[in-house]
């Protein structure tokens, strides 16, 4: 069993409620805040951090570009076959930007051959269509999706357009069991989509007019590449995994200030895991030993560039007394930033003969600052300077199965320590930048409370709830004023969809303009 709090949303349960978007399906996960302006413009945020911390990745591959924070849009539910949220620093097995949490993305990987379709109709449309071809050694898959939400006005202007988007995306997979020992595959995806939106104003007075209605729109396309091989030896005790992986995302804005913006990230991933005591497979102690070398490029005002290479170690053991333990150690060097050294420890106890688990999990996470914040742009003067943002976390809960499996009740509390939050200034700093990392500590405190009950074998009932108290330095609470709503401490940078956007919205309130634009 994982010591750390995690939930998975699997492709059934989905369907189940009728969700559409994978927005709407993470709004149900305790500890998960997801905030939006319509539909064109949402971001997750774990355990009261940034969205800049928490990770988004489809099928394991980071699917912002440049290291950048992912925004979601219009991301189909259709081939989706499960949603897996890791709560608390996950820096250790995935690097920067990991800091509170990770959302994972698994597609549907057929069994057998055949196709399936789906199409809907309403205030828009939506379809998906699949094809695949499996063998006992192979499997060639096409996937298709398109969307069109035609939303509604978000500022709620008079006439007011709609702030919808459209979404097509294509993606082509396969796999090849070339031996008993050697398995090779790869993916590739492709994304293009249009999103309208509206402004805002900074100098509102009041909920109404803080938002404009404007004709604003942009263009994304979204783009990931993958080529893997996994080659088992030593009798299935020693498996490796090399995987190749590329993320691209470029988005081109048409407003006040236009942006054509790039961001580009290239991993090489080794990994190699040692069975203890068994085959990998059946082990029930492995460590691991694990080797990125990441290249993150990004261009938009300004060019930048971040080569990482990373060292993991981990141990995973499972004993018969109903304990599960976690180890993991990592080590980052980077090339234009501070290096950093990360720790995760989960541990898990199946207390015999009842049905309660404990579950416990502590470690690191870091957020390497981003490209706008070191260089600036559109106004801004960036720093330098800036050291990685840095969370302690710890986090402790009680699972409780109820009689005959049919469901469950799990409470975890969980306590934050960030350092060295980069925050916009406004105004200049001393230095000239308008960036800077903050003295002190700020707090996050709270309790998730996730509970599920099969009433009968076609009637199932499910909650969450999550308290959190989330402070700065200075022991004031943290206002939010992001996408949607009010931002944590980063108060105008977390506003826009991207760091470009973000520049220029914060270069305009430094000009002493209020049309930024969300």
């Amino acid at each position: 069993a994982y010591g750390r709090a995690a939930t998975v949303l699997t492709a059934a349960e989905i369907e189940a409620r009728g969700i559409a978007t994978v927005q709407d399906a993470l709004r149900a996960v305790p500890g998960v805040s997801v905030s939006s302006a319509g539909t064109s413009f949402t971001q997750v945020r774990i355990r009261g951090a940034e969205a800049s911390h928490s990770l988004i990745l489809i099928d394991g591959i980071e699917v912002a570009g440049g290291g950048d924070e992912y925004v979601l849009t219009g991301l189909e539910t259709a081939n989706i076959d499960r949603i897996e949220v890791l709560r608390g620093p996950q820096s250790v097995y995935y690097g920067s930007a990991a800091a509170s949490g990770v959302v994972n993305f698994i597609t549907r990987k057929a069994d057998r051959t055949g196709g399936r379709a789906m199409i809907e109709g309403g205030n828009g449309a939506a379809g998906a269509l699949s094809y695949a071809t499996v063998t006992d050694r192979l499997r060639m898959q096409v996937d298709a999706g398109y969307r069109e939400d035609r939303s509604s006005d978000v500022s709620k202007g008079d006439p007011g357009d709609r702030d919808g988007l459209r979404r097509a995306t294509l993606a082509f997979s396969g796999d090849w069991q070339a031996t008993d020992d050697l398995k090779l595959g790869f993916a590739t995806r492709h994304a293009e989509e249009r999103y309208w939106y509206d402004a805002t104003n900074f100098a509102a007075t009041s909920a109404r007019d803080y938002l404009r209605d404007v004709d604003y729109w942009a263009d994304r396309r979204e783009r990931i590449n993958t080529v893997w091989g996994e080659l088992a030896t030593l009798d299935g005790r020693l498996t490796h995994r090399l995987s190749w992986q590329e993320t691209r995302t470029e988005v081109d804005s048409h407003d006040d200030f236009p942006v054509d913006s790039e961001g580009r990230r290239e991993a090489l991933k080794y990994r190699a895991t040692y069975g203890l005591d068994a085959a990998v497979a059946d082990a029930r102690q492995t460590v691991a030993l694990a080797y990125d070398h990441i290249k993150d490029r990004a261009s938009g005002g300004s060019d930048w560039n971040l080569d990482t290479d990373s060292v993991a170690l981990e141990y995973r053991g499972a004993f018969d007394n109903g304990l599960d333990v976690q180890l993991g150690l990592r080590r980052d060097d980077n090339s234009t930033v501070a290096d950093q050294t990360t720790w995760a420890a989960g541990l898990s106890w199946q207390i015999a003969g009842t049905s309660y688990r404990l579950h416990a999990s502590a470690g690191t996470g870091v957020v390497n600052p981003q490209y706008y914040q070191l260089l600036g742009g559109y106004g801004t003067v960036g720093n330098p300077d800036l050291v990685p943002e840095t969370n302690r976390s710890v986090d402790l809960g009680l699972e409780y199965r109820l009689p005959d499996g049919r469901g469950l009740i799990d409470v975890t509390w969980f306590r934050d320590r960030l350092e060295n939050a980069i925050e916009y200034s406004g105004a200049p700093l001393p230095d000239g930048s308008n960036y800077r990392n903050i003295d002190g500590t700020s707090r996050r405190e709270g309790v998730e409370v996730a509970a599920q009950y099969e009433v009968t074998d076609a009637l199932s009932l499910r909650g969450a709830y999550t308290y959190l108290d989330a402070r700065n330095p200075d022991d004031l609470r943290r206002a939010r004023l992001g996408v949607g709503g009010p931002a944590p401490r980063r108060r105008h940078d977390e506003r826009a969809v991207l760091g470009h956007l973000r520049q220029r919205a914060d270069a305009r309130l430094h000009r002493g303009e209020h049309g930024g634009e969300l």
